[in-house]
């Protein structure tokens, strides 16, 4: 396990200098972020990223993420056009040694919360997904802006993108998927960069949205479009936790090989489909992180794991879920229990 956090680049208030400080961190994971989605990452700002990161004396360990244009997952005739742009930032990324991109296939948005800094007993904030609230929110009317939405839609677009997902059912979704990754996959095999596509965030349909990767019979399914080891996936513990039929460490020792990129955060269910993100310790959340570690170990993982969002604590303020404090924690609590697990079986820790 390479111990990894993510990093929103150099208008991030949190420095590398801070990141480096947390003990047991070696990775950064990353994105350019000042690119329109669809269009090429020229190679010339991947190696400024690189360069900046490995200053520091850290080193970029996964690119989270190179977005999917809509027309791709609408599966549109401007997709092959988006798709080809893909390629060739895919190259570009190995060029400059990028080893694994995460990305996701989810329309339209990204992760969904209800709400951003829900006060839990403790005093500290954190973000809720509240079934009861998110059935009363209307995308389309506009005035929503919550993270993971792409804030950039004008005026009629969102709604104009809604509507053009009326008729794409899970199915349909599916096939536009394996289009992408009968495309995609070859390049990344041919450059050695491994696919990692992130989960569903929540698990389950927003807003009439379909959402196909929530589960394990899912995540075979992606596997069997593209056998390649190059497809594989960036295993969320909070966005498949948020279920409670989904049973984690099984699944990590199912899809082992498959696991390119570990996400670490706990959530605690407060309902079918309610959920509040927690420390990471396991006590206070639905996720058991010590049987999570344990099956990364049994699987022999030697890839990327960053403690994913972490709740706002000693009035800190900044971009919601993706505080220093929390995820710090964080980052030790899970370099704690994988040392204990490697001093059980006599397993020297990594440095």
């Amino acid at each position: 396990m390479k111990l990894a956090f993510r990093w929103y680049g150099e208008v991030d208030s949190i420095t590398l200098e801070y990141i480096r400080q947390i003990p047991g961190m070696k990775g950064i994971v990353s994105a350019i972020y000042d690119i329109p989605v669809g269009e090429v990452w020229p190679l010339e700002k991947i190696n400024h990223l690189m360069n900046v990161i490995e200053k520091n004396g850290l080193s970029l360990a996964v690119i989270e993420s190179v977005p999917v244009h809509e027309d791709i997952k609408l599966g549109l005739p401007t997709r092959d056009k988006y798709i080809s742009n893909y390629k060739e930032t895919l190259r570009n990324l190995a060029s400059a040694g990028v080893e694994v991109v995460c990305y996701n296939f989810m329309p339209v948005f990204d992760w969904t919360r209800s709400d951003l800094d829900y006060l839990l007993e403790d005093g500290s904030t954190t973000l809720i997904h509240d079934e009861d609230a998110i059935e009363k929110m209307n995308p389309s009317s506009g005035g929503l802006a919550l993270p993971g939405w792409d804030a950039s839609y004008k005026d009629g677009e969102l709604k104009g993108l809604l509507e053009s997902y009326q008729d794409v059912t899970e199915e349909r979704l599916w096939e536009n998927l394996a289009y992408f990754l009968n495309e995609i996959i070859p390049v990344a095999e041919e450059v050695s960069i491994k696919m990692a596509i992130h989960p569903d965030d929540p698990p389950w349909s927003i807003f009439g949205l379909p959402r196909i990767i929530t589960d394990a019979e899912s995540l075979q399914r992606l596997i069997d479009v593209q056998q390649s080891p190059s497809n594989g996936i960036t295993f969320c513990t909070g966005s498949f936790g948020a279920r409670a039929d989904n049973d984690l460490p099984g699944m990590i020792r199912a899809f082992g090989s498959r696991i390119h990129f570990a996400h670490c955060r706990n959530v605690k269910r407060t309902g079918p489909k309610s959920f509040e993100e927690t420390s990471h310790l396991s006590s206070d959340g639905s996720v058991d992180m010590v049987e999570v570690l344990k099956a990364y170990q049994d699987i022999g993982f030697t890839g990327p794991l960053r403690p994913d969002h972490g709740r706002m604590i000693w009035g800190e303020t900044g971009r919601a879920g993706y505080g220093l404090y929390d995820r710090a924690l964080g980052a030790v609590y899970l370099n704690g229990i994988w040392e204990a697990l490697n001093k059980v079986k006599g397993v020297e820790q990594s440095t």
